[in-house]
């Protein structure tokens, strides 16, 4: 495996926010590459517990994380979603979830609860990475 740095983004499909999903990574990040792992309303899968859908969704990870060494995961909701049609402050709720239940699954890594807003920015609602130690 070279020294370029992966990172994995759990990213809705739609085409517009592939590209602030993956511009923010990179430069914030530092990444090289974004293994980008893609669903209609991606944000909410974690939280509807559909056992098949996130089965497959973890198999991803772990290919990534595995084999790209990928040791930070980003899930995203963003404005507009046709996947996932809720207010934003459903979409923070439902990252917070996700974010929590990706450590569950993956606890090693640094995970980042991500909305893309009406503007087509990047925020942050939560970096794992940031957690304070006591």
């Amino acid at each position: 495996m070279s020294d370029k740095k992966f990172v994995t983004a759990l990213n809705c499909m739609d085409g517009r926010v592939q590209y602030p999903v993956l511009k923010w990574l990179m430069e914030n990040l530092g990444a090289d590459y974004v293994d980008m792992i893609t669903e209609p309303g991606v944000d909410k899968i974690f939280c509807e517990c559909r056992e098949e859908l996130l089965q497959s969704v973890k198999q991803k990870i772990s290919i990534s994380i595995e084999k790209h060494n990928s040791n930070t995961i980003a899930i995203v909701g963003h404005h507009d979603c046709a996947g996932n049609c809720v207010c934003k402050e459903d979409h923070y709720k439902q990252v917070e979830i996700s974010v929590s239940e990706i450590l569950k699954c993956y606890p090693t890594v640094r995970v980042l609860g991500l909305f893309v807003n009406k503007d087509w920015a990047v925020e942050v609602i939560r970096d794992t990475a940031l957690l304070s130690v006591s």
